[in-house]
């Protein structure tokens, strides 16, 4: 223990969790990584370079790992959300899975899993086999069907905690976890405006008059000019501009006018790779221009170190981000851990 404790962490990621671990001052000793993604792996890498990385969750082998203290992981989301298909645990034939022997029985019979969120079963296996004192798992809000089978597998309730009371992101997850006591973190009333830069990096900027395109806007009282601008409200220059660049996916655009942003929280960044998608579909109204979120900005809305990712290219920044966890979430759980797990 007096050289910190051994973490595995599985769907790795960019290592949120490392940095999670760090600002909770938690003493670690080794960190081993199951990710299988080059880019999220390049990212880690340069930030904590004595990762090491172990490959495929579903080829592990854990015989070959030291004694675990602490594992951790965000199962793969996509079959659970609710902006996805939410067929959740499945085969392509449609039989759910709801046990571990069960998914193990089809994976020795080579039956192929629809989507990925199959997954959270070699989260059980690997729990299961190197039997860490502590543990969390992270994953969207679901269907309660399938809440409820990942509860009893795990033995513990979940609690729902949204990144917006540590930032300036709505973002609900669920968490279960081992780690007892857990409870909410208390509101720090981050608000977009502190995440915002002023006229940063030229992403999707257009020059266009601010009078003349936006007039219900510009007509309003300097008290009122900072707030939502709805699609009704768009010109139909703003509106024609948009969709030619993104596929006639208008999405939020909010105004940024008198250096002041009205809405308090941006929408959940997602993992698409479309950095449009991305981030969450937002323009950002400054004057006379409109823009995206930079990957700056989407760094601080996941309260990642600023140019954590900058090794990759913008695109893949945008992705990387929103496949993460909100740092702070995971720090305020691990702040949980018991005294003899910290720093001093």
């Amino acid at each position: 223990m007096e050289n910190g404790i051994n973490i595995l962490s599985l769907f790795d990621g960019i290592s949120c969790g490392q940095i999670a671990l760090e600002r909770a001052g938690i003493k670690v000793a080794n960190y081993y990584a199951s990710e299988i993604d080059e880019k999220a792996i390049q990212v880690t890498q340069k930030n904590y370079p004595n990762t090491i990385q172990i490959g495929s969750v579903s080829a592990l082998d854990t015989r070959s790992l030291p004694n675990i203290e602490l594992l951790h992981g965000g199962s793969p989301c996509q079959s659970f959300s609710f902006a996805g298909k939410r067929n959740g645990m499945s085969t392509i034939d449609n039989i759910e899975i709801t046990t571990l022997e069960q998914y193990l029985e089809l994976k020795n019979n080579n039956f192929q899993f629809e989507g990925q969120s199959y997954l959270f079963w070699e989260y059980v296996r690997v729990l299961k086999e190197v039997n860490p004192k502590y543990f969390l798992l992270e994953n969207v809000k679901m269907q309660k069907k399938w809440q409820d089978i990942i509860t009893k597998t795990l033995d513990v309730e979940p609690i729902e905690i949204n990144s917006a009371l540590v930032s300036a992101q709505n973002r609900r997850r669920l968490y279960w976890t081992n780690i007892p006591n857990v409870c909410q973190p208390k509101d720090k009333n981050i608000i977009l405006d502190k995440v915002l830069y002023r006229l940063p990096h030229g992403y999707m900027k257009e020059e266009i008059s601010f009078e003349s395109k936006y007039p219900t806007l510009a007509a309003q009282s300097p008290g009122t000019k900072h707030k939502v601008i709805t699609n009704t409200e768009l010109s139909d220059y703003a509106k024609s501009r948009v969709s030619e660049r993104k596929g006639n996916k208008l999405g939020l655009v909010y105004s940024w006018y008198n250096d002041k942003v009205h809405v308090e929280k941006s929408p959940t960044l997602t993992c698409n790779s479309n950095c449009w998608s991305a981030t969450g579909g937002i323009i950002v109204i400054e004057n006379d221009e409109y823009r995206i979120l930079s990957p700056e900005e989407c760094e601080k809305l996941q309260t990642l170190p600023e140019n954590y990712t900058n090794c990759l290219n913008k695109t893949a920044r945008y992705k990387a981000i929103g496949n993460g966890w909100t740092v702070d979430v995971i720090s305020h759980i691990y702040s949980f851990l018991p005294e003899q797990y910290k720093s001093e």
